[in-house]
């Protein structure tokens, strides 16, 4: 009889959290989800048939906090963690010269030392479960090609694929998968947000006038699961998202002649 393989997910209380849980779970995994909106993460283990489920209020930037949850649920899902989520984000947008100290620190410390706090302490229990165990981290779009108007986001998601990259080869001899996922516009609540504190603007009417497409959440779920059964380092997902990684490599040129050229969506 094989062992249920288990999960941890931030962000789990809507969005790309919550539909990373309701795929796994129907996959037969024990899920975790974490977030500091309880009523939300309720709301996602509602979703999921069967008891192989747990939730824990975590604020990612706590890293003793990281900690407790860690090995809560390892004790809840059987002694095993095989596989860790780092998807809790927020979205920051405006011209850098506008934004207040307190956003700037609040999107670094969410986006990326959150990442960095959650591979320092799921370390141990991937290691423990290798080889096959595996940290998603998800990026963005927004970590491919720098855009006006995100340059705060923007960092934190270059960042996340820094990290990714630089773990994939840290990790590679204990046998742990690492790897990103970047997502492009996808249909999630935060774009019923603005993304800039000085406009009214929901980032979705944003997305909308300039074109782009919005793609289904459960297209990340997918890429996910491709992820931590995969051996590739980037998952792109999205239409806008494939077409920038494609271009920032091979015409990189055109690529800042248009980014010069307009205000990113989050930028307006």
């Amino acid at each position: 009889m094989t062992e249920r393989r288990s999960i941890f997910i931030t962000g789990g209380a809507s969005g790309i959290g919550r539909a990373v849980a309701r795929h796994f779970g129907e996959r037969g995994w024990f899920v975790g989800i974490a977030d500091v909106n309880e009523a939300g993460m309720q709301d996602t283990l509602g979703l999921i048939e069967g008891g192989f489920k747990y939730s824990h209020r975590l604020d990612v930037r706590d890293r003793a906090a990281w900690d407790e949850a860690l090995a809560a649920f390892h004790t809840a899902a059987g002694s095993r963690i095989d596989a860790v989520i780092n998807n809790a984000g927020i979205g920051t947008g405006g011209s850098l010269h506008e934004l207040d100290p307190e956003e700037i620190d609040r999107c670094l410390d969410i986006n990326l030392k959150g990442v960095l706090y959650g591979a320092q302490a799921a370390y141990p229990y991937l290691k423990a479960s290798a080889p096959g165990s595996a940290l998603i981290n998800i990026a963005s779009a927004a970590g491919i090609a720098g855009s006006a108007g995100m340059s705060v986001y923007c960092a934190t998601k270059f960042g996340v694929r820094a990290v990714s990259e630089s773990l994939d080869a840290e990790w590679a001899g204990d046998k742990i998968t690492v790897a990103s996922v970047c997502p492009s516009f996808i249909e999630t609540p935060l774009l019923d947000g603005t993304g800039n504190r000085k406009s009214n603007e929901q980032i979705r009417d944003r997305v909308r006038a300039a074109g782009l497409e919005i793609t289904p959440v459960e297209e990340v779920a997918k890429a996910v699961w491709d992820a931590v059964h995969g051996d590739k380092l980037d998952y792109f997902v999205g239409k806008t998202s494939k077409s920038m990684a494609f271009a920032k490599r091979w015409m990189p040129g055109k690529v800042r002649k248009q980014l010069r050229g307009s205000q990113g969506p989050l930028g307006r």
